[in-house]
């Protein structure tokens, strides 16, 4: 009986066993290799009103050192946003958004090499912060909120991150409902592609993220997270930001500053499903626990 129950384990960790395609995310003349290891992207949210860490960082020094910090413990991305994408939020004025976002990425550029990404919706944003350095786009609406994102995601040559949300931030928890999760995410994220390289954007500039906490119930985050590896069908890095998010809180019975123990299970759960970017607030714990994680599948 023990014996068949050890075949058993034996043969369950071995078919849950998977290896992440290799890719390299290239921007001006830098190169970032991903799917060797898990890379970590720390989040910077300078707002008011963001869930987790909104009024954290009162100045752009504050924000620029924490950054550096967080490039220490293991950062190789650092993402900047300047308005909060929180359930219910309410869009902010772009002269409001440049004044949180620019002063920090160029401070942050003038002491660092880290990659960094604008973390907006909004085109002239992003140019803004390409001009003053910054590496990446990460747009939670897919390039789709701002018509024009597309171009300049193309114009740069910077790689995109493609995520999926349901709705807009002010209503997109009103009951979100999917004939099937998984299944209607990967047809989105097929679409995107194809509209994204027929506007010029480069098959290899594209990053996947199914949007965590974005338009979804608890029951479909946990669905994406345990089935990411269906997307790797896409050929593309994929990226997943659980961090501190409303799904965790409601499973523990945790407030937003009590979920570290949570978010390093939804990590490690996604790495082993093939995350090749966690996006994450506590990067020194979450970077411990790739680490551990990425021995434990390339053993």
């Amino acid at each position: 009986m023990l014996l068949c129950m050890v075949t058993n384990i034996e043969r369950i960790i071995t078919n849950e066993k998977m290896t992440r395609a290799s890719f390299t995310l290239t921007s001006g003349g830098k190169q970032l290799p991903l799917g060797q290891y898990t890379v970590i992207m720390g989040i910077i949210n300078y707002t008011p009103d963001s869930f987790s860490d909104g009024g954290v960082y009162q100045s752009v020094r504050h924000a620029t050192e924490s950054a550096l910090e967080m490039i220490e413990n293991g950062a190789e991305i650092i993402d900047i946003g300047g308005e909060s994408t929180r359930p219910g939020a309410e869009p902010i004025p772009e002269s409001v958004e440049l004044k949180r976002t620019i002063p920090i990425i160029k401070a942050l550029r003038k002491k660092s090499t880290v990659w960094i990404s604008i973390d907006t919706y909004k085109s002239s944003i992003a140019r803004a912060a390409l001009d003053a350095g910054a590496d990446i786009i990460n747009d939670i609406s897919g390039l789709q909120f701002d018509y024009t994102m597309p171009q300049i995601a193309a114009e740069y040559n910077v790689p995109v991150i493609v995520m999926h949300i349901l709705g807009e931030p002010r209503n997109m928890q009103k009951n979100p409902v999917y004939s099937n999760v998984v299944e209607d995410i990967y047809r989105y994220f097929e679409e995107r592609i194809q509209s994204l390289v027929e506007n010029g954007v480069a098959e290899d500039k594209i990053i996947l993220d199914p949007g965590i906490g974005f338009g979804k119930t608890v029951e479909h985050n946990l669905q994406l997270i345990n089935n990411l590896h269906s997307f790797a069908r896409l050929n593309k890095p994929l990226l997943i930001g659980p961090s501190r998010k409303s799904f965790i809180g409601k499973i523990l019975n945790v407030e937003v500053d009590d979920r570290v123990e949570g978010t390093g299970a939804a990590v490690c759960i996604s790495i082993v499903r093939g995350a090749h970017i966690v996006r994450v607030h506590d990067v020194k714990a979450m970077s411990r626990i790739a680490r551990l994680t990425d021995a434990l599948l390339n053993n």
